[in-house]
This record gives C-alpha cells, sequence and structure tokens, in this order.
C-alpha cells in the first residue's frame, strides 16, 4: 500500500517561492502518476498539476501555468511542486495524490481523482502580502 508525506510548506510573501516535495513508500513508485490538489478555507478542493509515471508529461490547471513546475524522481521516490510568483490566493492545504493508471487512457483521467485514490496529508502555504 501506497503512502504520501508532503512537505516543504510554509509562509511566503507574494512574489516569492516555494518547493513542495511528495514523499512516498510502499508500491512501486514507477507505477504511479501523481497530483497536486489545494484546498482553500470554504472552498472545492481544485487541481493544480499531475504527471505520468514516466514523468515526462505534465499537465497544469491554467492559474498556475508559467508558475508551477511539477517533476518526478522515480529513482527518489518523490515528486515535488516548485512555485515561483506566489499570490496570496495560492494560499491552501497542497495535498498530493497517486494512482495507477492503465495506458492510453483519457488525459482527463490524470486531472481526476477522488477517495478511492492515494492521498497525503496535506501542508498549509500560506501566502502573504
Amino acid at each position: 500500500q501506497v503512502q504520501l508525506v508532503e512537505s516543504g510548506g510554509g509562509l511566503v510573501q507574494a512574489g516569492g517561492s516555494l518547493r513542495l516535495s511528495c514523499a512516498a513508500s510502499g508500491g512501486t513508485f514507477s507505477y504511479l502518476a501523481m497530483a497536486w490538489f489545494r484546498q482553500a478555507p470554504g472552498k472545492e478542493r481544485e487541481f493544480v498539476a499531475a504527471i505520468r509515471k514516466s514523468g515526462y508529461i505534465t499537465y497544469y490547471a491554467d492559474s498556475v501555468k508559467g508558475r508551477f513546475t511539477i517533476s518526478k524522481d522515480n529513482a527518489k521516490n518523490t515528486m515535488s511542486l516548485q512555485m515561483i510568483s506566489l499570490k496570496t490566493e495560492n494560499t491552501a492545504v497542497y495535498s498530493c495524490a497517486a494512482k495507477e493508471l492503465k495506458p492510453a487512457v483519457a488525459p482527463s483521467s490524470y486531472r481526476d481523482y477522488n477517495g478511492d485514490n492515494v492521498w497525503g496529508q496535506g501542508t498549509q502555504v500560506t501566502v502573504c502580502s
């Protein structure tokens, strides 16, 4: 059973940067497609970024394109989210998620995660003005 642990959250000023990490244990990391989601207070959880199991193909929410970069290191069992030019509206709890996907699924499948998938506990990111 895969377990995920996020780290790297914290308090940063608007315009600053943070790098989140998601460490995996159990299972076979290289089989996993993974993603980052976030949930701000009073709002629904939303998709941020996703990456295929190989680490070579990525997907982003329009709101973070050009500022966030997702990456996956199959040798280190770690996925990361580099965030630059942070905005106050990026304040949220960021969670990583993982699942196995069959080959040739629709690209939308890489953005869709639910309670049946593996989730980390989340890490708080607070961006202040």
